[in-house]
């Protein structure tokens, strides 16, 4: 059986829910559209304080981008990440 992403025809997506250090909504997001795989990132209210739309060509390049870039991101204390699937 072969994987869903072995027969992609398109970009690699993700999602990440952000929470981040009290009153720090603003700079993280600043810092977050720096990154060349951030296509969106908005500031939301409820139990996250941003969504981000992540981008690259591959899921490889996606992972490498949330594992060593965002999460590092010191105003940020913790993410849930949501590989797209299709």
């Amino acid at each position: 059986m072969k994987s869903i992403y072995a027969i992609r025809d398109y970009m690699a997506s993700a999602y990440i829910l952000i929470n981040t250090e009290v009153a720090n909504e603003i700079e993280v997001l600043e810092l977050l559209k720096k990154y060349p795989e951030v296509k969106e990132a908005h500031i939301v209210y409820g139990v996250y304080d941003i969504i981000a739309q992540l981008e690259a060509e591959t899921l490889r390049d996606i992972k490498e981008g949330i594992l060593n870039e965002i999460r590092k991101i010191k105003k940020i204390r913790n993410t849930v990440s949501m590989i797209v699937a299709e």
